[in-house]
C-alpha cells in the first residue's frame, strides 16, 4: 500500500480543522488561562488566610523583610493572574509570571543540593514542572503579541 505526500499532509490538516473550532473557542482559551494561573491564585489566597505562614515561608527562603515580601508576592501573583485572565497587558503579565516562576524555582527547588531521597525526587519533579509553567507563560505572551499584531494589521 502506498500513500502520496498529499494523503499524509491532509490527515493532520483534517484533524486540525476538527480541533481548531474547539481549541480556538474563547471558552477553552479562558479555561486554559485559568488552569495556567491556578497556582498563582491559590497560593496568594492561602497566604492571605495564613499570613503568619506566608511570613514563615519568606523567612525560610531568606527574603527580608518577610512581611513586605509576603505582601508583594500576594499582590503580584493576584494582579498578574487577573491581567492574564481578563486581557489587558496579558503578554506582559505572562512574561512577569514566567520570570517570577524562574526566580522562585531557583530559590525554592534546588534539588541538586538535596541528598538522594524521595525529597530530592519530589523537588526535581517540581523544578521541571515549573519549567513547564514558564514555557506555558511564554506561549501565552507569544500568542497575545501575535494576536495584537494581527489585529493591528486588520485595522490598517
Amino acid at each position: 500500500m502506498s500513500f502520496s505526500l498529499n494523503e499524509h499532509a491532509s490527515g493532520p490538516a483534517r484533524l486540525a480543522a476538527i480541533a481548531r473550532p474547539i481549541l480556538g473557542s474563547p471558552a477553552v482559551r479562558h479555561m486554559a488561562y485559568v488552569g495556567l494561573c491556578a497556582a498563582y491564585i491559590q497560593g496568594p489566597v492561602t497566604k492571605i488566610f495564613d499570613f503568619n505562614g506566608a511570613i514563615a515561608e519568606m523567612t525560610h527562603f531568606g527574603l527580608s523583610p518577610a512581611p513586605t515580601f509576603a505582601v508583594l508576592v500576594i499582590m503580584f501573583e493576584l494582579m498578574a493572574s487577573a491581567m492574564i485572565l481578563f486581557g489587558p497587558w496579558r503578554w506582559l503579565a505572562a512574561i512577569g509570571l514566567a520570570s517570577f516562576t524562574l526566580m522562585a524555582t531557583f530559590v525554592a527547588l534546588r534539588f541538586w543540593e538535596i541528598p538522594v531521597s524521595q525529597g530530592r525526587t519530589m523537588a526535581m519533579n517540581a523544578f521541571f514542572e515549573h519549567l513547564g509553567l514558564i514555557g506555558g507563560f511564554l506561549l501565552v505572551a507569544i500568542d497575545d503579541l501575535t494576536r495584537m499584531e494581527a489585529a493591528a494589521k486588520r485595522i490598517t
